[in-house]
C-alpha cells in the first residue's frame, strides 16, 4: 500500500514536480523582471553600463598574474560538472576547468587567498553572485544552454585569448562575441548561449554574475527567486561539491 513508497521515491516526484513548476515560475518571473530591467532587455550589453567594470580591465595585468599561478596546478582543478553535477550535458571530461571565487555569494576563502588582487576587486563589485576562472581547452566547445535565470548579468573578462581569436567565439542569441585580453563583455545568460573555441590554445576569462539592476518591485521579487534557486537541489549540491574540494585542497596546503 502507500507506506510502501520509499523516501527516494518522493524526492525523485518532488524534484522532478518542483522543477516542472520552477520553470513555470521563473518564465513568468523573467518577463516581469525583464519589464523592471534599468538596463534593457537586450541579449548583450555596452560594458558602460557598469561604471566599476573599467577597474578591472585596468588592473587585467595583475589578475592575469594570478591566474598563470593557478594555472601552473591546471591538472588539480575541478572540472565545471564535477561542482554542478546538473552541468554533464555542457561539461564533458577536463575540458572544462573552474577556479571558483564566490559561488551564489557564498565565498571560498582558500581560493581567495591565493589570488589577492583579483578578490580585492571582486570585493568591489557591487551585489556579485559568481565569479570564477573559466578554463577552457583547446578544440572544446560549450553546446547550447541558457541560464536558470535573467535576475543576474554575465561578465566575461579576457584574459587568455587564443592569437586565432575569430575562431574562438561566445554566441548570445543572433550576436557573435570574441573575447580581447583585457576587455569585459557583458551579456543575459538566461538568452541561449554557446561557445566555441576552435584554435590549438586554450581560453580563460574571469566569468562573474551580478545583480540586474532594476527597479525596486522588480529587485524585491529577484532576491526572492534567487533565494529560492539556493534552496533547490541544483545549488546545494553544488555547494556540496564546492566544500568538499575546499577540504581537499586544505589538507593539501596545510
Amino acid at each position: 500500500g502507500m507506506h510502501m513508497v520509499t523516501a527516494t521515491g518522493i524526492k525523485q516526484t518532488r524534484r522532478n514536480w518542483v522543477k516542472k513548476i520552477g520553470k513555470r515560475i521563473l518564465h513568468l518571473t523573467d518577463r516581469f523582471c525583464a519589464s523592471q530591467s534599468l538596463i534593457g532587455d537586450t541579449p548583450v550589453f555596452d560594458p558602460s553600463i557598469f561604471p566599476w567594470i573599467k577597474d578591472f580591465e585596468a588592473n587585467h595585468e595583475k589578475i592575469r598574474s594570478e591566474l598563470d599561478l593557478v594555472l601552473q596546478d591546471r591538472d588539480s582543478l575541478p572540472s565545471f560538472h564535477d561542482i554542478s553535477p546538473d552541468q554533464k550535458r555542457i561539461s564533458k571530461g577536463d575540458n572544462w576547468k573552474t577556479f571558483i571565487f564566490y559561488a551564489l555569494g557564498h565565498r571560498v576563502d582558500s581560493n581567495c587567498m591565493r589570488c589577492p588582487e583579483t578578490t580585492r576587486l571582486l570585493e568591489k563589485c557591487p551585489e556579485l553572485q559568481n565569479a570564477w576562472f573559466s578554463i577552457l581547452k583547446p578544440g572544446y566547445r560549450i553546446p547550447p544552454h541558457k541560464g536558470p535565470t535573467n535576475g543576474i548579468v554575465r561578465i566575461h573578462l579576457g584574459l587568455i585569448v587564443p592569437e586565432q581569436r575569430e575562431h574562438c567565439w561566445i554566441r548570445v542569441d543572433d550576436q557573435i562575441l570574441h573575447w580581447d585580453e583585457g576587455k569585459c563583455i557583458v551579456f543575459d545568460d538566461s538568452y541561449e548561449h554557446e561557445v566555441q573555441n576552435n584554435t590549438e590554445q586554450q581560453r580563460v576569462v574571469l566569468f562573474f554574475d551580478v545583480i540586474r539592476p532594476m527597479r525596486a518591485p522588480g529587485r524585491i521579487l529577484n532576491s526572492v527567486m534567487l533565494a529560492l534557486l539556493k534552496r533547490t537541489a541544483y545549488f546545494r549540491d553544488a555547494q556540496k561539491n564546492i566544500k568538499l574540494w575546499e577540504d581537499r585542497n586544505s589538507l593539501k596546503t596545510d
